[in-house]
């Protein structure tokens, strides 16, 4: 192993925030957890730097989302040469995935907005617990145990907010979303997402797509829009205006410092959002 000079520990490399809270809470003190990336960084449109290359060559194992939001991580890895040589945690292996319209070459394209949820996260977790055992045989018992705690703390989370929502009539709860992160976060709820506005994330729809979607949004009867929190968009208010919606925003969780404790309390936030938004219109 690659061990840390000063305590001769696993360095465990992520590439976004919500892989930082999961790991730190897996491998407690017997690992250090490395961000491949520095915070402040948006990592949907990340260009790998010269810095990137030495860390990764530091590391014992890399934890990626692997299904599209992190693909400059793989860059980092072939120009490092560390392909076949770092081993890679793909947490979503076993996540039951969301596909999206269309196709690049004979790939389908799947949602990679697994970590805005509190049951694909806990998936997410064992599987990069059990990986980690495997690299690390030594402590697997020890990473099994947290991920397990980690993985209550996560349900429990859920539970709660799951019970506010089984006294709300969400029957009439239609929403739209400016971007198609929070397809996980509705589907645990059984809420529908009646249209996403963005094409892709950062990708500005064009002026006949957004007539289309302001039509589809005034003809399901959407109450309200969800946005990326942090992100102003003037996109955002000329929906508002044009359809009367009520605006809410999400945490993508990619952002900022990381933290250990960053996935639950942005989670948390978004769930505390989201029964707000039902509330507004249930209580109409």
């Amino acid at each position: 192993m690659a061990a840390d000079k000063e305590k001769g520990k696993m360095r465990v490399g992520i590439t976004l925030h919500p892989y930082f809270s999961f790991a730190s809470n897996i491998v407690g003190d017997r690992a250090i957890v490395v961000p491949l990336i520095d915070a402040g960084f948006n990592p949907h449109n990340y260009v790998p730097k010269p810095d990137d290359m030495k860390r990764i060559m530091t590391l014992d194992a890399l934890i990626v989302n692997g299904i599209g939001h992190d693909e400059w991580a793989f860059e980092v890895v072939e120009a490092s040469g560390m392909k076949g040589k770092l081993p890679l945690i793909f947490a979503n292996d076993g996540v039951a995935l969301i596909p999206v319209a269309g196709e690049e070459g004979d790939t389908k394209i799947v949602n990679p907005h697994t970590f805005i949820a509190t049951t694909a996260a806990v998936q997410q977790v064992y599987t990069i617990a059990r990986k980690l055992g495997e690299i690390d045989p030594e402590n697997a018992a020890y990473y099994s145990k947290n991920a397990r705690k980690y993985a209550m703390r996560l349900r429990r989370m859920k539970a709660k907010y799951m019970n506010d929502f089984s006294t709300l009539d969400v029957s009439n709860f239609r929403c739209a979303t400016m971007h198609g992160a929070y397809g996980y976060l509705m589907q645990e709820f059984g809420l529908h997402v009646a249209a996403v506005i963005e094409p892709r994330h950062g990708v500005k729809p064009s002026p006949s797509q957004l007539a289309h979607t302001i039509d589809a949004i005034k003809n399901a009867h959407v109450s309200v829009l969800f946005a990326e929190k942090f992100f102003a968009s003037k996109l955002a208010d000329t929906i508002r205006k044009s359809t009367g919606v009520r605006m809410y925003s999400f945490s993508h969780i990619t952002g900022g410092e990381y933290e250990a404790d960053k996935f639950e309390r942005e989670m948390e936030e978004n769930l505390i959002t989201l029964r707000d938004a039902i509330r507004s219109v249930t209580t109409q």
